[in-house]
């Protein structure tokens, strides 16, 4: 059974060397070594765009000993930023106006020749225009908040002379299914990030949840907790960035930052060589526990022919084997709690010196290493798992017995840590003094590694990262992402926030409604404490006996799990529709983007996946819509534009249904010569080419307010015209056949796997995966190459300063416009050939050409109209149906 083959990540955000000595030059000075020292240094010294200024702080705390831990920034307290931001109002507003005039003459040059095309497109128009509006509104009042790292410091590690910090313990959930979809170095990479992170190693615990069950994850945790035992120590006392070992040693340049750097070089090379054999062991994983059952079922085969998976300590493994049998398989299988390394002392305990038998000298590095725990829920037949959000409640149940941190943080495991200091930078806004108690999490950006240069299919989606989430920062907070979120346990629990909370004992007295578990029931008044640290227990058997109850598919039945507590279940974008219950209940939250990137992950840069990805999440928005957490029914302690901000997130992809239709109209136009949406056709353009001048124009004041590049917006503009002719309708589909039939519509895992040889690491960019969700695009595609030939042709038959040319060619202004937005999608479904820009452009112009070419032969063939022969035909039939019927 071979390992799957996985490509290496290298940080692409990062170029960084390490010289002779040791010492990062030229382009690595912002990695400079005060970024990362034990001394305290404030990630707020990045320089910030002229845009964002600090703004006077308004109510203070009461408690005026403790320091505040962020800044606020706003992008309208300055000259400049000022004038922007009046400008861009005066744009929104001098649109507005424009669009109310365009339906106002619409409606009085109302087209008599096609009125259910004249009535579709404005239904489409209204549509637009209402969709615009509640994209604008949410984003009035752009904020920035930015850690004080400083700050926090000083506050709670002062203190070091008594052993032990005041930070409060982080609970770290990483969720993962399948090692080869998901493939395991991603995993193994994250885990160790997380283990090697800077923060108190007594204060923070690591989970790892296997939704497959698969021995392979297991073995692979155990290995991971034997090579910690070296990356973590070398990474204490080099101060190395980023921790994950695959993206570090990846790096073109590898900055030194620590204060040893006569040692530097010897401990990197001996311990790249140590990652390298750490590699092979783990993708020889397959082979090693394949050949090892392999062995077994030779020496000890049953009469009952059973050919179990075994683990290496000689007992079978109660997950997923690897020829599945009963209670064995990936949905049916026991559930699984091991503790992989226990918890730490309270006291460091320093390594040794070098010698002969150990070449590093740890003698001034705390070898002591977080909590590890390996977890895999029961799965039984017949039970819906809820997969993610199942995953995350068993993670929060089972963590609450363990470790119980009052904070959490959840990645996806092809997710690490890319900042050792995101840790702290989430704490700056959780203990906050002003209004920190009332924080329900702190939603990080996501950041990729491995995108193609161009960013053809918008992966970085830095529009919305650093636009609307910086918009949404300044309401009651932006929606929580699925990843890279630090939580407060307390609103996972489903509990209000202080400012609307009566008595937290009153809330603990309910919590018989969470389980029949005495010991989670007994722990959640502890889980709450944000003063508290991580308390870890004896693994007795009572306690065991609790782990595998909170671990079973039947102890949330006829509880609010899923619903009013924990991730929420049915729906696909569980994520988005668990931070909307927790800003229902007046909850806040925060959005903290530091530089360096808190966390970097991977995304598909294929285009199949991409799509399928984009159809998840928008399929997922609409049934957010049609369920009980639509935003309109939210209760008044949500703010008004978080509520209407929440609308738009779930509607969106019903306007693209217009587009859609719109990008199809071209049709007709080669059917009939006369056949118009509006008349007068050339105001009818005039006004829509002004409209759409006006959104780019705004678009252009975010660009510079988010501190985006033009290259960013661009690619976001063309994937929403991608995704718009394809993925939306079909997820709008999918809700109608849902709300008709009442069954949902199975959506896939995306597959982090790529196909990426050593010599192209983009190889998957240029793989064709052929699904039937490409077909509307491609028609898209075809309609409006076909339109502008027809155009052409048009121009060349009549004269070019005829009426019919000079509409003609208005028209194919727009064609030509859907063309570009297209491109990367042309590009996609090339393949190979989407290697070379220049053939798609003779491509297109030789179709075009020939289009136009068949078009002029036609007519000089048929001079008449063709809507005239359609006439003449339907004429022709119904005569000699009336001689039939005599």
């Amino acid at each position: 059974m071979a390992a799957p083959a996985v490509t290496r990540r290298i940080n692409a955000a990062l170029h960084v060397e390490a010289t002779g000595n040791g010492v990062a030059d030229g382009e690595s000075r912002r990695y400079s070594a005060a970024a990362y020292s034990p001394v305290a240094k404030r990630i707020n010294d990045v320089k910030d765009s002229d845009a964002w200024v600090p703004v006077q702080e308004g109510d203070m705390p009461a408690d005026s000993s403790r320091p505040l831990l962020f800044r606020t920034m706003k992008i309208y307290t300055n000259v400049l930023a000022r004038y922007i931001s009046v400008t861009v109002r005066f744009v929104i507003l001098l649109r507005l106006i424009a669009v109310i005039a365009f339906f106002i003459w619409r409606i009085w040059h109302r087209n008599h020749d096609g009125v259910w095309l004249w009535v579709m497109s404005m239904v489409g128009d209204v549509w637009f225009g209402f969709s615009w509006v509640l994209n604008q509104l949410p984003k009035l009042n752009p904020t920035k908040r930015v850690p004080d790292i400083t700050a926090i410091r000083d506050q709670y590690e002062s203190s070091i002379a008594s052993g032990e910090f005041k930070l409060p313990g982080i609970d770290v959930f990483v969720t993962t299914v399948d090692p080869v979809d998901e493939p395991i170095l991603y995993t193994v990479n994250s885990i160790l990030s997380i283990l090697a992170t800077d923060y108190p190693v007594e204060k923070h615990a690591c989970y790892l949840s296997d939704d497959g069950g698969t021995l392979v994850h297991y073995e692979a945790m155990v290995e991971v907790a034997n090579f910690a035992k070296l990356w973590v120590p070398f990474c204490r006392k080099h101060s190395i960035e980023p921790r994950a070992p695959e993206s570090y040693f990846g790096l073109k340049r590898q900055p030194y930052m620590g204060s040893m750097q006569e040692e530097f070089m010897s401990d990197h090379r001996r311990v790249r060589r140590e990652y390298e054999e750490f590699k092979v062991r783990i993708d020889s994983l397959f082979n090693t526990i394949y050949q090892r059952s392999e062995a077994y079922k030779r020496n000890n085969t049953k009469e009952d022919g059973v050919k179990a998976t075994w683990m290496a300590d000689g007992t079978q493994w109660p997950g997923t084997w690897i020829e599945q049998a009963e209670n064995h398989r990936k949905g049916q299988h026991a559930g699984i709690v091991k503790v992989i390394l226990n918890h730490p002392s309270h006291k460091p305990q320093l390594g040794s010196p070098a010698s002969i038998e150990n070449p590093f000298d740890f003698s001034n590095v705390d070898m002591r290493l977080p909590m590890l725990v390996y977890l895999s829920r029961e799965k039984r037949p017949g039970y819906n798992h809820q997969k993610k959000a199942g995953a995350m409640n068993v993670m929060l149940r089972i963590s609450a017995l363990l470790s119980n941190a009052p904070f959490l943080i959840n990645f996806d495991c092809d997710h690490y840590i890319n900042n050792s200091q995101a840790f702290r930078a989430a704490m700056c806004f959780m203990l906050d003094p002003r209004d920190g108690q009332n924080t329900a999490f702190v939603q990080f950006p996501q950041r990729f590694d491995d995108v193609d240069p161009t960013d053809r299919y918008a992966n970085h989606n830095r529009v919305f990262f650093d636009g609307t989430m910086l918009s949404l920062n300044g309401l009651q907070g932006p929606s929580y992402l699925g990843t890279g979120t630090m939580f407060r346990r307390a609103a996972l629990y489903g509990m209000e926030p202080p400012r609307w909370r009566a008595d937290t004992i009153m809330v603990i007295s309910k919590a018989k409604e969470f389980g029949e578990s005495t010991l989670f029931i007994n722990s959640m008044l502890d889980g709450v404490n944000q003063e508290r640290s991580i308390t870890p227990i004896f693994l007795e058997e009572s306690v065991n006996s609790e782990l595998t109850t909170l671990s079973t598919c039947a102890y949330e039945d006829g509880t609010p799990w899923g619903r009013d507590v924990g991730w929420v279940y049915n729906i696909a974008t569980e994520d988005v529709v668990t931070g909307f219950r927790m800003h229902k209940q007046g909850w806040r939250s925060i959005y903290c983007s530091i530089e360096p990137a808190a966390f970097r992950g991977t995304a598909p840069i294929n285009l199949t996946e991409r799509l399928l990805q984009v159809l998840r999440w928008s399929g997922g928005s609409l049934e957010m819509f049609f369920s009980h957490s639509n935003a309109f029914l939210a209760g008044p302690r949500m703010q008004p534009l978080q509520r209407i901000a929440y609308l738009n997130m779930s509607t969106y992809p019903i306007v693209t249904i217009f587009i859609l239709a719109y990008n199809l109209f071209p049709v007709m136009w080669l059917i009939s010569e006369q056949f118009y949406i509006q008349r007068p056709f050339g105001s009818y353009i005039l006004y829509l080419v002004t409209i759409i001048a006006m959104i780019h124009v705004i678009g252009m004041f975010e660009v510079k307010w988010a501190s985006i590049t033009l290259l960013d917006w661009c690619r976001n503009e063309q994937f929403y015209m991608i995704g718009a002719t394809g993925v939306y309708p079909t997820a709008v589909l999918y809700m109608v056949l849902k709300l008709i039939t009442g069954k949902g519509i199975h959506f896939r895992l995306t597959s982090k796997q790529t196909e990426a040889c050593s010599n192209d690491k983009f190889a998957d960019l240029y793989v064709v995966r052929w699904v039937p969700l490409l077909i509307p695009t491609i028609a898209v595609l075809v309609v409006n190459v076909a339109a502008v030939g027809v155009a052409i042709g048009k121009a060349t038959t009549w004269g070019l300063f005829t009426e019919q040319a000079q509409h003609a060619m208005l028209g194919m202004v727009f064609n030509v416009w859907i063309l570009v937005l297209l491109y990367p999608f042309a590009l996609g479904i090339m393949g190979q050939w989407g290697k070379k820009p220049a053939i798609l452009l003779i491509l297109l112009v030789m179709s075009i050409g020939t289009v136009a070419v068949m078009y002029v032969t036609f007519r000089a063939t048929y001079p008449s109209d063709w809507s005239e022969i359609a006439a003449t035909l339907g004429k022709a039939e119904s005569v000699t149906g009336s001689h039939g019927r005599k």
